[in-house]
């Protein structure tokens, strides 16, 4: 397990194939994956193989990362930075089981993660793209500082891109 960041609250680890379980009851819930594209997995064993098969951290040296909760020491959510080789940008995103929407978790995980980005990874920009109707996501990604850039389609839905840049 490689622990990458600590806020107060929670720790970001790389993900493995033994969250599965969680992954798995993550994605079941359909408010979770409401405005996502992402369908739930068929099984934990899919979501095993979706695990082993993460290369992220190998080819771009970061990806999602498993959220655990330090004082209940337990998988809340994701949160994390994926580089999407069609647009060479890289995007910032979150996902956490319903019970733990509006606890500040998503918005504390994203922050501790642009800084990531733009600390560690030396990254010039960050994108958050979300579909028009989920403002709640949105809102988390105005609150981490990114500012609205365009309207954009996402998985045949309207949505907007929000951008943020590295200062210095």
């Amino acid at each position: 397990m490689v622990q990458i960041l600590e806020t107060d609250r929670i720790l970001l680890r790389e993900l493995t194939p033994a969250d599965a379980a969680s992954f798995y009851q993550l994605n079941l819930n359909p408010n979770v994956i409401k405005y996502t594209g992402n369908s739930a997995f068929n099984s934990i064993e899919d979501a095993k193989r979706f695990l082993e098969n993460y290369t992220d951290y190998e080819l771009n040296g970061y990806g999602r990362w498993a959220v655990i909760n330090k004082e209940a020491g337990k998988f809340i959510g994701w949160c994390g930075l994926k580089f999407e080789a069609t647009d060479n940008e890289t995007d910032i995103g979150f996902r956490f089981f319903e019970e733990e929407w509006y606890k500040g978790y998503a918005t504390e995980s994203a922050k501790a993660c642009l800084n990531y980005g733009f600390e560690k990874l030396h990254l010039k920009r960050i994108v958050g793209r979300a579909m028009k109707e989920n403002t709640n996501s949105i809102n988390v990604l105005e609150k981490i500082g990114l500012s609205y850039e365009k309207d954009i389609l996402l998985n045949g839905m309207k949505a907007v891109l929000y951008k943020i840049e590295a200062t210095g």
